[in-house]
């Protein structure tokens, strides 16, 4: 008797969309509603995926948003670090640091809102690995901050009179108040906003 031909084994059909430009897509619905009012529904509407290809490649909507916070984060930080790297000093480097907020905060970005902004709001209401990344992510800013104003201590474009950490909390509160004023509206004298809040630094 003759034998059967054994059958090939098909490959997994490939993923007919771009991981990055699927998350990217997903992190407006979550920068707008924030993480519990973003329903799947609104995902896949916005990611153009059917609900069974968002679980079937992030998970769930917790997996999904875990990838998405991490890609916010990363983009974010490293569009701020190529800014910053050109600045000649800490003041410098804190002025432009509150620009970048600040145009973050403006028209349609500003709208969106914040990913790490928004979820803090939500912190309460995350579980523990989620408030966790937010928790860090906002801790990470304030070390950042802090490092930027000892380096202005250090070349002296800063008062080294002032407590760093302190400084550096103050500086905190107002780049998070800019996004969320952003969001709601149009920030008040925002031409004069950053000279006022340098001189934090004098």
């Amino acid at each position: 008797m003759s034998q059967q031909p054994q059958r090939v084994r098909e490959r997994g059909r490939p993923r007919q969309f771009d991981p990055d430009t699927a998350l990217d897509h997903a992190m407006v619905v979550f920068r707008e509603k924030g993480y519990h009012s973003a329903s799947i529904c609104d995902l896949s509407e916005a990611m153009q995926l059917t609900a069974g290809s968002i679980y079937k490649a992030f998970n769930d909507k917790r997996g999904l948003f875990l990838q998405v916070f991490m890609r916010y984060t990363s983009l974010r930080n490293q569009a701020l670090r190529q800014r910053l790297a050109q600045q000649p000093d800490g003041r410098s480097r804190i002025a432009e640091l509150l620009h970048f907020y600040l145009e973050s905060a403006s028209d349609i970005e500003g709208r969106r809102g914040c990913l790490v902004v928004g979820s803090a709001v939500e912190l309460q209401q995350l579980d523990g690995e989620l408030a966790g990344l937010v928790t860090s992510a906002l801790q990470g800013n304030q070390r950042s901050l802090q490092q930027l104003v000892e380096q202005g201590q250090q070349d002296r474009s800063v008062n080294p009179q002032h407590d760093a950490e302190a400084l550096s909390g103050v500086l905190l509160c107002l780049v998070l108040g800019m996004r969320v004023a952003g969001k709601i509206d149009e920030l008040p004298a925002r031409d004069r906003l950053i000279a006022t809040a340098l001189t934090l630094l004098d």
